[in-house]
């Protein structure tokens, strides 16, 4: 099996990544390093495995494999590329970092180490999402001309058991994030569109801050892509029930999906998919299967490059309020 320290519990996510290593036949979980020391401890005592306070020591160790990183976004560049100087192989949480600049230099120390790196995009790996590119390849709804797609929860809506939301308080830490809403649940919607709509040309963003944080926990962007599509890209934190939205507009049809239903207009009527196809291995085998047999997982340095650089040009667009030229 392949040994992996976890580095750092500061992603909600963190405990999901935990559960697919103890899920897999692949992965064994034997180090934990936290940059909140007590965090760390007591993650360590949970999983009943050593704590490493120091973080070159764990990647310095010969005995581990590989890491999985959920530190702070802004921790993201020097963590990585320390664990691939070291020859670690890396998973981590989206984003990879906060700026494009950040993920080519991650890119060259990955290259030049020969280790995997896969970021988390879990909704590259389903079937509604496979069967809206199977859809787009055989021309069901003609040419795509607009997309939408939605993601949003209630994670700062004040409640009488959380005040202040549900979300972790570090989640609203405009230095750790990077960013609010658009950073961490927009992340879906973003990289979603990458791949169908195309590559990303220009970016119009509207931030709001409901709650009054450091950062946004509601946004609404628009993108332009190269292949003449136009992509609406909404997400909130605000959101009470609010359902999962992926919308394909052709010149002969559309593709409308809502959390599991997946319904198809075009001239031959509107017919509700019941046959998708076969979901891909979430990221996490993906990875466990680039380490043991070189298989390239679906989830590509593309992918996190233009994720990034939509998120960043959208940062840029909110903040000069005017439309943002994207170049990678």
């Amino acid at each position: 099996m392949i040994s992996v320290a976890m580095l750092s519990k500061w992603h909600v996510h963190a405990v999901d990544y935990e559960r697919d290593i103890h899920n897999s036949s692949k992965l064994n979980i034997t180090h934990v390093w936290d940059e909140d020391k007590e965090r760390g401890q007591r993650w360590a005592n949970e999983l009943n495995v050593p704590f490493e306070p120091e973080l070159e020591k764990v990647l310095g160790n010969p005995a581990i494999e590989g890491v999985v990183v959920d530190t702070p976004t802004n921790m993201h560049k020097e963590v990585i590329i320390k664990a691939a100087q070291n020859g670690k192989h890396i998973f981590t949480e989206k984003v990879l970092a906060l700026t494009t600049a950040d993920c080519k230099e991650i890119f060259e120390a990955v290259e030049k180490a020969g280790v995997s790196l896969v970021v988390s995009m879990p909704r590259l790996t389903t079937n509604y999402y496979l069967y809206a590119e199977k859809a787009l390849k055989d021309g069901l709804i003609g040419e795509l001309k607009m997309a939408r797609c939605r993601v949003a929860h209630n994670g700062s809506v004040p409640s009488a058991e959380n005040p202040e939301g549900w979300l972790p308080a570090h989640f609203y830490n405009a230095e750790q994030c990077g960013g609010g809403a658009l950073i961490d649940l927009g992340a879906h919607p973003i990289y979603l569109l990458n791949r169908l709509a195309g590559k990303p040309k220009e970016v119009s963003a509207h931030f709001d801050y409901v709650y009054t944080k450091e950062v946004e926990d509601q946004a609404s962007v628009i993108v332009s892509y190269e292949e003449g599509v136009t992509g609406v890209i909404e997400t909130s934190f605000v959101s009470h029930g609010s359902p999962f939205y992926l919308e394909l507009y052709g010149t002969e049809g559309c593709l409308l999906i809502q959390d599991g239903k997946v319904e198809l207009r075009n001239g031959e009527g509107t017919h509700v998919i019941e046959q998708l196809p076969k979901e891909l291995p979430i990221p996490m085998e993906q990875w466990a299967d680039a380490i043991q047999s070189g298989k390239t997982p679906s989830i590509s340095n593309e992918d996190a490059l233009l994720l990034t650089a939509v998120n960043e040009a959208a940062i840029q667009s909110n903040t000069e309020k005017r439309r943002i030229t994207i170049i990678v």
